[in-house]
């Protein structure tokens, strides 16, 4: 099989923590060209690719017939023109979530990607975790049992932010930031869509930097999250149903933990856990070596290598990054009104 020619557009924080180390170790993907704005960034990038092509415009990068793929890492509210200008040329895409600032952009992406017939893969890396796998799998076995609730939280420490992630309007705030990720991931958790939505938004040190969402899914099941960029680093589910209990702390954790629901036999479920931890001393050498210590980031782009060499289309695609965007527009217009909202099967509106 040939290997995928790529070019990268952005090369900001998580474009050198993490899609630059993996594009350079991948066997099937070579780094043929980057396109960078800022002159010092832009140097600084040529100095680690010297044999990419470094370009100030990304439409005169996605131009190269030799581009067949194009790893979308810009500031949120220029996805979607990227998206869409890459898609028109017949470039597969892996992109960074958000897919846009608001449905009508990303009914626009959409449209875009079923002209072209191309891969266009979202970056929800996490549900490559293997941590997240394996919740997946406890649930849809039913080791669970019927789910009932479900909680997560999902925060970061305090830190400088970047001016465009300080406000709404130029793609800033937690909901993009991080509850998206555990949107999607309740998502393919459940394989079920959340019905309804409440939620109340906070800004503490920067605009809308704090929030508490509340969701019901189309089974029943109910969740709630807590997602903040002025907190402590956690990120964190926990899956409760008749059967049993699932935690997953995807910092600490070595591998999902289920909790039964009665004491009996307590004692022998945590000697299994411990002898079972120990065999994710082998997670926790990749999670080590993997950069920014996540290994799905490398995983789910060697899945979007994949797919776009046989041209196969998979999942996180731009439909679900739809459906995480719908929810987040369903939580801001909760946080105003103060009401719960109701979700539509938006999907079917795309035209």
């Amino acid at each position: 099989m040939t290997t995928l020619k790529v070019g990268l557009i952005g090369c900001g924080h998580i474009a050198q923590r993490a899609h630059l180390i993996n594009l350079k170790a991948s066997p099937c993907a070579e780094l043929v060209a980057f396109a960078e704005t800022e002159t010092e960034r832009r140097q600084a990038t040529a100095r680690l690719v010297p044999k990419a092509t470094a370009f100030a415009s990304y439409e005169e990068m996605l131009d190269r017939a030799d581009v067949e793929a194009v790893v979308i890492c810009l500031p949120n509210a220029l996805h979607a023109t990227a998206a869409i200008a890459a898609l028109e040329r017949g470039k597969h895409i892996y992109l960074e979530k958000p897919l846009a600032m608001n449905i009508d952009e990303a009914r626009a992406v959409i449209r875009a990607w079923r002209s072209a017939g191309v891969v266009a893969m979202m970056g929800f890396n996490y549900r490559f975790n293997k941590l997240y796998e394996s919740a997946r799998e406890h649930v849809h076995a039913g080791t669970l049992g019927q789910t009932l609730y479900a909680r997560s939280v999902f925060s970061t420490a305090l830190q400088d932010l970047p001016s465009w992630k300080q406000s709404r309007r130029s793609g800033g705030g937690v909901l993009f930031d991080l509850a998206s990720h555990h949107f999607d991931l309740l998502r393919y958790f459940f394989g079920r869509e959340v019905s309804e939505v409440c939620a109340e938004i906070q800004s503490h040190k920067s605009e809308g930097d704090n929030a508490f969402v509340q969701m019901r899914l189309a089974d029943g099941t109910t969740a709630q999250s807590f997602f903040s960029t002025s907190a402590v680093e956690e990120d964190s589910f926990e899956i409760y149903g008749e059967k049993a209990k699932l935690s997953i702390d995807r910092y600490s954790s070595l591998e999902a933990r289920i909790t039964p629901q009665t004491l009996d036999g307590l004692r022998v479920r945590q000697l299994r856990h411990g002898l079972k931890s120990l065999s994710g001393s082998r997670y926790l050498l990749e999670k080590m070596r993997a950069p920014l210590h996540e290994p799905s980031y490398r995983a789910a782009l060697s899945r979007f290598v994949s797919a776009a060499q046989t041209n196969a289309q998979l999942g996180p695609d731009l439909f679900d990054g739809y459906q995480s965007l719908a929810l987040i527009e369903a939580a801001e217009e909760s946080a105003r009104t103060r009401r719960w909202i109701q979700l539509k099967q938006q999907l079917t509106e795309v035209a």
